[in-house]
């Protein structure tokens, strides 16, 4: 039986992405390995038709998180200071990093359950700054809340800030204004809504951004990496079986029709879920209207415990995720990424039955 992944990444690859791992070895000093970095390049910048002029895909050997910890250690300057959004998790993470580098910055924390409001962050804005940069989790995948980048980025805009977004867990799927939403920089991975495999990430810039970059970290130097990725090299060994697998997926993604259709497919497999859950008496945590289509998290049911249904469901070949933090004692996660299709909910769902009862 196979195992499917309803974990927020990384997901069950389709056959065409997995038989591509499959290809000759290949170092990365030579021809073709560059010939295959320019591709996955151009094709994540064709996943939201940015024009080259003014974006840039910079690839690296690492998993989402390296990605924003390069966006955040690079992107904001020597003098920039940066207030962090937090709703989750994820978000303080992204304190976590700037903490680290020792970058000036605020963070403005909101309950893991809440959107993030747009007045108090106005008020940070006018009372601490001024910030070069504004932090951000597009799919705050503690509890599957999506965060409007569009109202915050025109604050943003607004208070002369520019927004460094985290979507490791969107980009593919979710809509995202790169050119109208102050967006300085994007950061994301492989292994999430492009189905490939873990070990290569990415981050989107605008290449002015990229221009003013700072240095403080060494492997994950954001300039140096689009620097010599433009001149068709590489400072280090990458992981060049998850780029091979990134290009078969990227090749995937737009044979299947692109953004728009992946996020159609997850939308179907989300309700499907959802409404299938709810006529089983489990309620959604986030309203759909709030919560991204990639995953969503629902209530435990009273009197049944995380563990007890992850077991038995994975018995049947489904891999659920926990909450995290103290949400790991009230709800659960479920993901629709990956090869997946309506027939594997109809039986996730028969699986659901089967632990009730």
């Amino acid at each position: 039986m196979k195992t499917l992944l309803l974990n927020p990444g990384p997901v069950t690859l389709t056959e065409r992405v997995r038989r591509s791992l499959l290809q000759p070895d290949l170092c990365h000093r030579e021809s073709e390995f560059y010939d295959l970095q320019d591709e996955a390049r151009s094709r994540l910048l064709d996943v939201y038709g940015l024009a080259a002029d003014n974006w840039s895909a910079v690839l690296m050997t690492a998993s989402g998180t390296g990605a924003v910890e390069s966006m955040i250690a690079s992107l904001v300057p020597q003098d920039g200071k940066l207030l962090v959004v937090q709703n989750g998790v994820y978000g303080e993470r992204i304190a976590n990093i700037a903490k680290q580098y020792g970058i000036a910055h605020e963070t403005i924390v909101h309950d893991w359950m809440s959107a993030p409001e747009l007045a108090a962050i106005e008020r940070r804005l006018q009372s601490a700054g001024p910030f070069s940069h504004v932090a951000v989790v597009h799919h705050e995948t503690t509890t599957g809340r999506l965060n409007d980048l569009t109202e915050l980025g025109a604050l943003c805009r607004a208070h002369g800030a520019r927004l460094l977004v985290d979507a490791v867990s969107s980009f593919g799927a979710e809509a995202i204004d790169f050119d109208e939403g102050n967006i300085a920089a994007v950061a994301a991975t492989a292994n999430k809504c492009l189905h490939g495999v873990p070990g290569a990430s990415f981050v989107v810039a605008h290449r002015e951004a990229i221009e003013r970059a700072a240095s403080r970290t060494y492997y994950l130097d954001l300039a140096r990496l689009a620097r010599m990725q433009a001149q068709r090299n590489t400072p280090f060994t990458p992981s060049v079986h998850a780029y091979y697998a990134l290009v078969e997926a990227l090749r995937e993604f737009e044979d299947e029709g692109g953004m728009s259709a992946r996020h159609e497919r997850y939308a179907a497999l989300a309700e499907q879920v959802r409404s299938g859950l709810a006529s089983r008496g489990i309620a959604p945590v986030i309203p759909p209207e709030q919560s991204s289509v990639v995953l969503r998290s629902y209530d435990l049911l009273s009197g049944v415990a995380y563990e007890p249904l992850h077991d038995a469901l994975k018995a049947q070949g489904f891999v659920i995720y926990a909450g995290q933090g103290d949400l790991s004692k009230r709800l659960f996660r479920v993901s629709t990424m990956g090869d997946l299709h309506p027939a594997d909910i109809e039986r996730l769902m028969r699986a659901f039955d089967g632990v009730m009862r």
